[in-house]
């Protein structure tokens, strides 16, 4: 997980309720992410980016699925998902920080690797604590089932997903003692309704903004062993070349001046 730049705390972003649930032990989390949508849009406009309706939808909806599982999260935790489906052949990543809450993701449609199964990737660094990876197969073409099979398996706790509105989500997760029956019972229309049927404490509102932080100097790095190792071959005969971020497809341009005066720094 590449390391991103500070965002400013004064930009306003999409806020994330949770809430826990009283008498039956589970935590809450919900919101509208039409703002969060927006600011991936105009990402993928201010890039030149092109995503199919597809995987768009797709994207979308684990977006959707990664902010309410951070929010659920210690706030020093640092996660990144990717999400390989076979049909359609495509591969989403997301990564937040929810120290400062930024959040970002892209959608990999070329030369993705056909497996047997859907595989689910998490890669967790809490705090200082050595990053921790967990992997699960799972069957059909929601991402949101994808991220249900990893509570289910690296958790071992059940989560559920319900979308309540045409941009809003929600996200119920069990705790110790939670009342099972109930809990696997619970409908769209129950869940809407959840603040007016049920006891909710509110446990916190958080902040999540679209934000990467990838800059020049971070694609040097990237580039740097590549250029250590065949400087003609990363730039043939050109004095410039364009790099995606790999988090969030955003293009930087590279030149052979800058590359080498970083690489002679050491």
């Amino acid at each position: 997980m590449l390391e991103s730049t500070p965002i400013n705390p004064a930009h306003s972003g999409l806020e994330v309720t949770t809430w826990f649930v009283r008498h039956r032990n589970v935590l809450f989390a919900q919101a509208d992410f039409l703002s969060l949508y927006v600011d991936y849009y105009l990402h993928l406009s201010d890039q030149a980016l092109k995503v199919s309706p597809e995987h768009d939808a797709l994207f979308k909806r684990a977006l959707a699925g990664f902010v309410l599982h951070a929010a659920s999260r210690p706030w020093n935790e640092l996660t990144a998902w990717t999400i390989n489906f076979q049909e359609p052949l495509v591969n989403l990543f997301l990564t937040g920080d929810n120290a400062d809450g930024s959040v970002t993701g892209r959608v990999f449609s070329e030369d993705v690797k056909e497996l047997p199964n859907n595989l689910f990737f998490a890669d967790v660094v809490r705090g200082t604590q050595p990053k921790r990876r967990s992997s699960v197969e799972f069957p059909g073409a929601d991402p949101l089932a994808a991220v249900e099979a990893y509570y289910r398996q690296s958790e071992q706790r059940p989560a559920r997903y319900f979308q309540t509105g045409e941009e809003e989500f929600a996200l119920v997760t069990a705790h110790p003692d939670y009342d099972e029956a109930w809990f696997d019972a619970l409908t769209v229309d129950q869940v809407r309704t959840l603040a007016k049927d049920e006891e909710l404490g509110v446990l916190e509102k958080r902040i999540y903004r679209w934000h990467c932080g990838c800059n020049q100097q971070r694609m040097l790095q990237v580039l740097a062993p590549i250029f250590r190792q065949d400087a003609e071959g990363l730039f043939g005969t050109e004095e410039k070349l364009e790099i995606r971020c790999p988090r969030c497809a955003a293009r930087h341009a590279i030149t052979r001046e800058a590359m080498e005066a970083f690489v002679a720094k050491g």
